[in-house]
């Protein structure tokens, strides 16, 4: 535990720039007063200052070069775009192989910080090999960067694929950043030094002004709120700031400005960010309009609340972010038997204010006991934990709202969501546990039909458990009926989708989802999966490295990286990134195929009879696929009626996952998928539409 705690402490996810002059050694040697100058000059004049601009840090200078910090993905991309700009213009009228360039590299990534302010790690590193790519004059920018910024920028992006790069064991998908006059070309990756006889022009031609430099690339680069969409009824509600004097009061701040995005989302024609992506600049010094242009939306909704006893004030204002302009703002001090008409009558004010026309009356939430009420908030703050201990808390707290309030739908329906949650973990027996999900779920609709979240619950647990491909179907229309732009639910038809073999349904829906949620591993974990199912596998890889960029450690992305390179024909990169995972199951899964494909059958063997003593009935579907993999058709079909009769969750996957590819001929392999209502018969017939908001 302690040394989580300091991996905590110590670990963050940033955005880093590397630059360095190209050649510098040799502009050093044949003139090195000049060459000093003129960096000097760049540093003080344009770098710094830039750097401050948009709200960076430099962490250290390299001789030649110097690496930063920046806040944001756009925020470093914009630097750099001037920078380069700047720098070109400080050389035009010097001979081309005798101009000072540098390159950048932009990298999206996690980072180890420590007491002094120095970075460290994979994020830091890559980094400084894509500066290496990139072009004199140029940017190079990693897959993650361009993920989060290819939708918003008025540029081109030379997609130059999967890269091999120092000390770097995985490749790393790059990207040139291309733009109206910028310096270098693709041929220019590698210059000839300049010459002696000519160099002393470098010095003068570089002390140019740099005054015109701002405005006339404001003019070709949109200003930071103008870089997101047109004006659209788009909004952003942010974490709201715990002022209360209790800092374990922050569940309730949370609980408030969630319950508020919950509200807005129920609005048809309001396109309400998920509640990851906008909590995920918690805590961050980041200004609204550049929050608006990452989150391409149009509105945010910010505030603060202050709790003590049964007092409560709630301070919120909304704002426009092209102008950064306040459009309202309000106080209210209310009590807690208040809060839920505060929350209504909050919604209402920005409907107003954003001129929405509504076919009908306004969303309302469903009032209960006060107590009831913050009972929830904080069952819904520990289970977003995902720890054991904090599921069972949670558990603990949705009980205790309902002794108070048995009729409280939304702790009915949070109930059901942790007991499935805890299924699908393993920790909770697989029978009792969907038995407890549906109970809960199904209590949560006959109280409130309208509660998609509970509609979710059931459509999840009739594909999981039930296998019942045509009721899965129908509760997710029931459940997108109700919630249309529910990103969550959205999440859970493209799985649908996936497992209905319908992979470019599958594929189109989650990135859907990722455009509008970029920064959540779940959704970035689930499209690596569809490109994996259909074959895509770059993009694939591209998908689960971010989703490790947002959360390192996260079970099962560095596993499925694996059985990507195995499918590439990589097995020595497969078994090195198996070994990376983090999940124990996954890692001795990965362990016995990559060993097998390596030709180590003593290794496979070993890791294969571990996997089966330590989860024989929580990870039979998955041993049936690694058996298949093998080529032991007959142990693989014996495995998979054991999965039958655990009920094992994963059997729902079983007709996309490539891994079963060797018995897809046996005779026996469709009478099986026959069996369990999987046949390509059976899965056409099902209906399924997904009409995106």
């Amino acid at each position: 535990m302690s040394d989580n705690n300091q991996q905590e402490q110590t670990r963050r996810l940033a955005t880093i720039l590397a630059a360095d002059i190209v050649g510098y050694s040799h502009l050093m040697e044949l003139d090195e007063e000049g060459t000093y100058a003129t960096l000097q000059s760049a540093l003080s004049e344009v770098v710094d200052p830039g750097i401050a601009k948009h709200k960076g840090r430099i962490v250290k200078h390299t001789g030649d070069g110097f690496l930063a910090e920046f806040p944001t993905v756009l925020s470093a991309l914009k630097f750099a775009m001037a920078m380069q700009k700047e720098m070109g213009r400080r050389v035009k009228d010097v001979p081309k192989d005798q101009q000072i360039k540098f390159r950048i590299g932009i990298n999206l990534g996690d980072i180890i910080v420590d007491e002094g302010g120095d970075i460290f790690g994979d994020g830091v590193n890559i980094a400084a090999r894509l500066e290496t790519l990139g072009i004199p004059g140029g940017i190079c920018i990693s897959g993650t960067v361009f993920e989060v910024v290819h939708k918003k920028l008025k540029v081109k992006f030379d997609d130059l694929g999967e890269q091999k790069v120092k000390n770097i064991s995985e490749k790393v998908h790059a990207y040139d950043v291309r733009w109206p006059g910028e310096g270098g070309t693709p041929e220019e990756r590698t210059l000839k030094p300049a010459s002696k006889k000519s160099f002393g022009l470098i010095a003068g031609a570089v002390v140019a002004a740099v005054a015109l430099i701002w405005f006339a690339f404001s003019q070709m680069f949109p200003s930071e709120p103008e870089v997101s969409a047109a004006l659209d009824n788009s909004i952003a509600v942010m974490a709201f700031v715990n002022m209360s004097e209790d800092a374990n009061n922050e569940y309730f701040s949370d609980g408030i400005a969630e319950e508020l995005l919950n509200l807005l989302a129920k609005i048809p024609d309001l396109r309400v960010t998920s509640r990851t992506s906008a909590f995920s600049y918690k805590g961050k010094d980041i200004n609204t309009p550049t929050i608006a242009a990452e989150l391409n939306v149009s509105y945010v909704l910010e505030g603060s609340v202050r709790k003590a006893d049964d007092q409560v004030r709630i301070t919120v204002q909304l704002i426009e972010a092209r102008s950064d302009t306040h459009l309202w703002s309000e106080t209210y001090d209310r009590t807690l038997d208040d809060i839920f008409a505060t929350q209504d009558e909050i919604a209402a004010k920005v409907v107003e204010q954003l001129k929405i026309t509504l076919l009908g009356d306004i969303p309302t939430v469903q009032a209960t006991d006060p107590e009831a009420y913050a009972l929830v908030l904080q069952a819904r703050y520990l289970g977003r934990q995902n720890t054991p201990d904090a599921l069972e808390k949670s558990i603990a707290l949705f009980e205790a709202a309902l002794a108070i309030d048995p009729g409280y739908a939304a702790a009915w329906a949070g109930l059901a969501y942790v007991y499935r949650v805890q299924t699908s973990q393993g920790l909770r027996p697989i029978d009792e546990g969907f038995r407890l999900a549906r109970e809960a779920a199904n209590l949560a609709l006959e109280i409130d039909p309208g509660n998609a979240p509970a509609q979710r619950t059931l459509a999840r647990i009739a594909l999981d458990y039930d296998l019942d491909f045509a009721v899965a179907a129908q509760n997710y229309e029931r459940a997108l009926a109700l919630e249309p732009a529910n990103s969550d639910i959205i999440a859970s038809a493209a799985r649908m989708a996936a497992n209905l073999d319908r992979l470019d349904q599958a594929i189109g829906l989650a990135e859907y989802v990722v455009a509008r949620d970029p920064v959540s591993p779940v959704g970035n974990r689930a499209l690596g999966l569809y490109y994996f199912y259909a074959g895509r596998l770059d993009e694939a890889i591209a998908s689960f490295r971010t989703t490790l960029t947002l959360s390192p450690g996260y079970s099962g992305a560095q596993y499925k990286i694996g059985e990507v390179l195995l499918l590439k024909g990589e097995p020595e990169a497969a078994l090195a990134a198996m070994q990376k995972e983090s999940l124990e199951a996954y890692r001795l899964v990965g362990l016995v195929t990559a060993h097998h494909t390596l030709g180590d059958a003593a290794a496979s063997d070993a890791a294969l009879a571990e996997l089966i003593e330590k989860y024989e009935k929580e990870w039979a579907w998955n041993i049936a696929y690694v058996l298949a993999f093998r080529g032991e058709a007959d142990r693989a079909f014996v495995w998979l009626q054991k999965a039958v009769a655990y009920n094992d969750p994963g059997l729902s996957e079983t007709v996309t996952t490539p891994l079963f590819a060797n018995i897809h001929d046996d005779p026996r392999w469709l009478p099986f998928l026959e069996s369990i209502g999987m046949s390509p018969e059976q899965l056409a017939a099902i209906e399924f539409e997904v009409i995106l908001p």
